[in-house]
């Protein structure tokens, strides 16, 4: 019995083996709300939309 506990606690590998690398530090530019940003793609759509359908 302990043999099988031995073979199913074997660590696992490392996700992504490390490949990843997360940017902790603070980037200077423009910081713009999401909730901001989502309204503007919208309202960019249906300005498009708009312009097809009366031009």
């Amino acid at each position: 019995m302990s043999r099988k506990k031995k073979e199913k606690s074997s660590p696992m590998p490392a996700a992504s083996a490390g490949l990843l690398r997360f940017f902790e530090e603070e980037t200077e530019g423009v910081k713009v709300r999401p909730e901001i940003l989502v309204a503007l793609a919208i309202a960019l759509i249906i300005v498009g939309v708009l312009a097809n359908v009366f031009f």
